[in-house]
């Protein structure tokens, strides 16, 4: 683990990423299953990150704007439960979502991002910092998925801690998982920390449908960018060509993403062959839609009770803020 100072910006960043063996180990194993799989943690390298960031501002992606606008809306109240604590996002990406909460709340004195794209995690914290005067940031490169403890960091000695995970990606992970998900995070926070969680409520899929696979293949762009990284830091040759993309509802109460392969063709990666038939299909992400009420089970499993929860006026998503009682 290094540190690594700004001397232009109060940005620190620790550097957790797991090594690349591990990302070759993982993406072997996933393309042996006999359900092929590739972690939606790979999506994000400098370009997936960019593309996402694409994503969010698409007609069809209602989620980003919604849960914006609930947070604008929400804000000053959201700013109350945090008070002065250190605010921790998981998953911060371009680290927009957070500017609608550090407006207000001029005091917060540190923030903490952790993602697993490392230059897109700095650069938004390095811009995050410029933008906010007396803002410190500490930029942790992890998965934050996988159980974290955080290093010993002096800013946050002793400090109340509250955990920010916009979005939906929460909904990436199998209802059992969030349980551990949010142990976790109870772990990186701390006895009797926070949580705001944004959460995708469930809905008609002539809604959610065109959210993961829009009119202009930005989506398909994203999930196969992920093949072109692994070509070039696994040393593979991947034909994005012979690939395309679908996105579609389950009725068990998912969205679920896949790239398939057009043709039967085998692809090396470095020294290993891996066969796939045409029509065969790579799963790279799901993400699951709850009500309310579901979602608050979970983090009751988890050991969270709830303190609030904030909509739309339509009911597309919810921001749940959780308060921890184990």
């Amino acid at each position: 683990m290094a540190a690594i100072l700004n001397q232009q910006a109060p940005v620190t960043l620790y550097d957790l990423h797991p090594p690349l063996e591990d990302f070759r180990t993982e993406v072997l194993q996933g393309l042996s299953q006999p359900q092929k799989t590739l972690s939606p943690k790979f999506l994000y390298d400098k370009t997936g990150s960019e593309l996402f960031d694409a994503i969010c501002e698409l007609d069809e992606y209602y989620l980003t704007r919604t849960e914006m606008a609930i947070l604008q809306t929400n804000a000053a109240e959201i700013a109350t439960f945090i008070g002065d604590g250190v605010l921790v996002e998981f998953g911060s990406g371009s680290s927009q979502k957070v500017r609608l909460l550090l407006d207000a709340m001029p005091h917060l004195e540190t923030y903490v991002a952790l993602d697993i794209s490392k230059q897109h995690l700095y650069e938004s914290c390095v811009q995050l910092v410029g933008a906010y005067e007396g803002l410190e940031a500490i930029a942790i490169c992890t998965d934050y998925t996988q159980p974290l403890h955080l290093p010993e960091i002096p800013p946050l000695k002793g400090k109340r801690k509250v955990g920010f995970f916009p979005g939906s990606s929460i909904g990436n992970l199998e209802p059992t998982d969030v349980i551990q998900f949010l142990k976790n995070a109870a772990m990186i926070l701390e006895p009797q920390g926070d949580f705001l969680i944004g959460v995708d409520l469930k809905k008609d899929k002539v809604i959610l449908e065109p959210a993961y696979d829009d009119a202009k293949g930005v989506s398909a762009a994203f999930a196969l960018n992920v093949l072109t990284r692994i070509n070039r830091e696994l040393n593979a040759n991947f034909n994005l060509q012979n690939f395309s993309y679908k996105a579609f509802y389950n009725p068990i109460g998912r969205i679920e993403m896949y790239i398939v392969s057009l043709i039967e063709q085998e692809v090396q990666i470095g020294d290993a062959s891996i066969s796939f038939q045409a029509g065969e299909h790579i799963r790279t992400e799901h993400s699951y839609k709850y009500s309310t009420v579901e979602f608050q089970d979970l983090a009751a499993m988890a050991g969270f009770q709830t303190k609030c929860v904030w909509t739309d006026p339509d009911q597309l998503f919810s921001l749940h803020y959780l308060h921890s009682v184990a």
